[in-house]
């Protein structure tokens, strides 16, 4: 952001600039030193100098944060003119920060300049899994533990990935999901009310199509969910709509298809418990010489199994990035599929995954789950349009590969930890 007002000919060649908000941090691209507090602005002729700054700063995107830029002209003598480009961190709100899905979102926000902000209760997420900002313990519904950490954080935008996401468990369990995922949200979303409309991005879910009528699936697709957590997410999806032409929120709400894969870095990765997702159960079948069980091997398919559109984490990651500058560029709010186009059987997946370790993975059919549909494959034309994404990093091969990678590594923490804590045992019994 850059701040600067209008200055009048007699001032001198700096001045300061209205205060920041206390967790922004500015530096003048000039190298001047500048504090937290304050945004020192020069004074030129508009010159060739002048026009090639102002130029170049249209294009500038730092990846530290936005550049604003302001040409501050004063009405009595247009040769007054200020302009500093200035970086500054700007703090992000993570819901469910400590997730499979947030944390990579928070080490791309981090690389990306941003500081997230990992908000999370831990009943689902790692705390191990916050490691590119503050963790604040709290949960959705807990609205003065929310309006302390907004106070304290001052957050330019909300990412909300904080929900229960277990089809299987919202059936047995629906009230539990309308608490967390509904109740929760609005509860959210009224306290942020309290402190204006924040830019604010949905972890939403290609569920809320329910069983397709044409594949792939694009937006425009009716939505029909056929479970709790699918009618979960579709209630907030509305919600935010209103609350778009009630209050002014700018919102988007990212429809994920199947997320897979994990940080190429190995830094974090995909940690359910109980895991229900088929690439990780299928690399620890591998790794552990167990069975995988499928479900279904009659569908309407190719090879009998199910067909599901794979997105890697990382691209997930990039699409809410992209999502939050789109916002933050004060363009129209809307809901956008993430998705590969592409789609895989479950025994593709198992092939892949078998070149990948360098092992057979047997098998174990079982009758199919009711409300499975046979092929669910999406269209990501739109968020290509509008964010400039696409899944680069969605190859199956490439998806399972740093799955079994993060797998791996986890293992051998698992038994070095393992070993550890054995030898402290045998030390205290001599």
């Amino acid at each position: 952001m850059l701040l600067s007002r209008k200055i009048a000919p007699s001032e001198g060649s700096l001045s300061t600039a209205a205060p920041t908000t206390r967790h922004n941090y500015f530096r003048a691209r000039s190298g001047v030193a500048l504090t937290p507090k304050y945004v020192a602005i020069g004074r030129h002729p508009p010159d060739e100098r002048s026009r090639g700054v102002l130029k170049s700063s249209r294009e500038a995107r730092n990846a530290s944060a936005r550049l604003l830029v302001e040409l501050c002209q004063d009405s009595c003598e247009r040769n007054a003119v200020a302009i500093l480009f200035v970086e500054t961190t700007l703090n992000i709100l993570v819901t469910g920060g400590a997730g499979y899905i947030g944390s990579h979102v928070c080490k791309c926000l981090s690389a990306r300049g941003y500081l997230p902000i990992a908000y999370d209760n831990l009943s689902r997420g790692q705390r191990a899994a916050v490691k590119w900002g503050p963790l604040e313990v709290g949960d959705i519904n807990d609205r003065d533990r929310l309006r302390a950490v907004l106070e304290h954080h001052q957050p330019t935008a909300v990412m909300h990935f904080a929900a229960l996401a277990y089809v299987g468990e919202s059936v047995e369990k629906p009230l539990l999901y309308y608490k967390n995922n509904v109740a929760g949200s609005i509860a959210l979303l009224e306290t942020l009310n309290e402190f204006g409309p924040l830019p604010f991005i949905f972890s939403s879910s290609c569920v809320t199509y329910g069983i397709p009528d044409t594949i792939p699936i694009s937006e425009d697709h009716p939505q029909h969910p056929i479970n709790p957590y699918g009618h979960s997410k579709l209630f907030v999806e509305r919600m935010l709509a209103d609350a778009g032409a009630a209050y002014g929120l700018p919102w988007i709400a990212l429809r994920y298809f199947n997320a897979a894969g994990a940080d190429p870095d190995g830094d974090i990765g995909e940690d359910h418990n109980p895991e229900t997702h088929l690439i990780p159960l299928v690399l620890r079948a591998a790794r552990d010489k167990t069975p995988v069980e499928i479900y279904g091997i009659d569908y309407p398919t190719p090879d009998g199994t199910c067909v599901r559109d794979y997105v890697h984490v990382i691209d997930l990651a990039d699409a809410h990035v992209r999502a939050l500058e789109y916002l933050l560029a004060k363009r129209e709010s809307c809901a956008l599929n993430l998705a590969n186009a592409r789609g895989y059987s479950v025994k593709e997946v198992i092939a892949a995954a078998e070149r990948v370790c360098k092992c057979s993975i047997s098998i174990s059919a079982t009758p199919r789950r009711l409300g499975d549909p046979p092929i669910l494959i999406g269209s990501a034309k739109r968020a290509q349009e509008l964010l400039g994404w696409r899944a680069e990093r969605s190859h199956l091969a490439v998806q399972i590969g740093d799955a079994w990678e993060w797998v791996r590594r986890s293992a051998i923490a698992t038994n070095v930890a393992s070993q550890g804590r054995d030898r402290i045992k045998n030390f205290q019994h001599r």
